[in-house]
């Protein structure tokens, strides 16, 4: 059973389909808004939600079309993604927030931010973004064009997921149209040349992801008038599953120094 806190959304609020809160804080002086990665769902960052808590209230984004919103349509490109996920999240902003964001998800962190920054009052405390290179560096691999098991071989090739589970054709067949949905997303996302972001920002890496070299990973200095600091961890694109806890303390020091300003 959900709690509801003061300032949370009540249960017929339509933005409740894409905030997951795993372990609510009512106490917590800080959110962190976590966004997944391409294909993913709003239970990649349950353990992280978990090492947070009950210090920091971590929020998860559930993207529509997987897990128990399947049967909404998909989403096609960042900017509905965007526009999505800043109207849900609305009800939130009554205490400071900041958002986490990995590979297709930092991109997608990163236009919420903007628009967040537009208005003082609602301008992130802090700015994560991990697995991939800077924003306005397009990505032109067409997985959304492939015939499932192609995209499989793909992303196995890439290391751009886990591709574990896809092995069961009932399984893929399920969350092919996810995956293939957000990979065009990535595809055909532009940077628009706008103010640079108001807020620190801290990009975090896997030592091996092929997909965000750490040179690539470095240049989100380039988008923030604030601190910036990358963090490289050993692994490859999904460090993250296996480092929850060091990424955990390194989240938690940084918006304790944002709550400290």
């Amino acid at each position: 059973m959900t709690t509801h806190t003061a300032g949370d959304p009540r249960p017929s609020d339509p933005g409740r389909l894409w905030i997951r809160q795993f372990h609510p804080a009512p106490r917590a002086r800080m959110r962190l808004l976590c966004l997944p990665h391409a294909g993913g769902s709003a239970s990649a960052y349950f353990a992280l939600s978990k090492e947070l808590a009950p210090e920091v209230e971590v929020l998860a984004v559930q993207y529509p079309g997987r897990q128990d919103r399947r049967d909404e349509p998909l989403l096609g490109s960042i900017e509905e993604l965007r526009d999505g996920v800043a109207g849900a999240l609305a009800p939130w902003l009554d205490r400071p927030i900041a958002l986490f964001g990995h590979s297709m998800g930092a991109v997608l962190a990163y236009e919420v931010a903007r628009l967040l920054s537009r208005d003082e009052e609602t301008t992130p405390a802090h700015l994560f973004v991990s697995g991939r290179g800077n924003p306005a560096q397009a990505v032109s691999v067409p997985l959304d064009e492939l015939d499932d098991r192609a995209m499989v071989t793909a992303l196995d090739e890439l290391g751009g997921t886990d591709i574990g589970l896809l092995a069961d054709e009932e399984v893929l067949r399920m969350v092919a149209p996810a995956i293939r949905s957000d990979y065009r997303a990535v595809r055909t996302y532009r940077h628009a040349p706008g103010p640079l972001l108001p807020c620190p920002v801290t990009a975090l890496i896997g030592d091996s992801d092929a997909m965000a070299p750490v040179e690539e990973v470095d240049e989100w200095r380039a988008f923030t008038s604030a601190e910036f600091s990358l963090k490289v961890f050993q692994g490859g694109h999904f460090y993250l599953s296996n480092q929850f806890r060091k990424v955990g303390e390194l989240v938690y020091d940084r918006l304790s120094y944002s709550l400290s300003m």
